[in-house]
């Protein structure tokens, strides 16, 4: 008697033909990009910065010379040290959110007898003593601005607006919706700081 499988009980073979061959899998080709040699940016910052007015953000440099910011960030300490020697005429420094190229504060008066100071640029100690209030304590209002100086400080106030120190920053809640007062980033250029954290120790009112 012959006995037939039953193809639902029998596991079915097959033949190597007929088996898939194994899918062998790719290896993507890692894309490293290759290393920046950080000194080809430095002419270039350079010649970007030695022109520029106010200072530059890092990403606008970035930008400007077609490199990644990391890059720019390198060779940007690279022109500090160049720069950076007490001998050294000009400076690199970090300010008002961006870099800029500065003369060296001890030449201040060398510079001076060359280009001669405009009376209108200059701050008189009663126009230092309101504009460290304002940053101190900013946004404030004139009302406690004179209340701290104990003198009125509206024509200061006036001269520190137009040299662009000084710039209304809002209005108070309270009653008469007074002015508000901060400073600027010709402000934080003019000082030398990064941001107003750079101020040295605080004022007492």
């Amino acid at each position: 008697m012959i006995q037939r499988s039953d193809p639902e009980t029998e596991p079915a073979t097959e033949t190597a033909e007929e088996q898939p061959a194994p899918k062998k899998k790719q290896k993507k080709a890692s894309k490293k990009s290759a290393p920046v040699d950080v000194t080809l940016l430095l002419a270039p910052l350079e010649a970007v910065l030695f022109v520029a007015r106010e200072p530059v953000p890092i990403a606008r440099l970035a930008e400007t010379v077609g490199a990644e910011k990391a890059d720019v960030q390198a060779a940007l300490v690279r022109l500090q040290e160049k720069y950076g020697g007490a001998t050294s005429g000009i400076h690199l420094v970090e300010i008002a959110g961006g870099w800029r190229m500065l003369s060296n504060p001890e030449y201040a008066d060398t510079l001076a007898v060359l280009h001669g100071k405009k009376a209108a640029d200059r701050l008189s100690p009663a126009a230092l003593e309101t504009l460290a209030v304002i940053a101190y304590k900013q946004p404030v209002g004139r009302a406690e601005i004179e209340r701290i100086r104990g003198v009125g400080v509206g024509p200061i106030l006036r001269h520190l607006l137009e040299l662009e120190l000084v710039k209304v920053a809002g209005r108070d809640d309270g009653l008469g919706r007074a002015l508000l007062y901060g400073t600027t980033k010709s402000f934080l250029d003019r000082f030398g700081l990064a941001s107003i954290r750079d101020l040295p120790a605080s004022l007492d009112a």
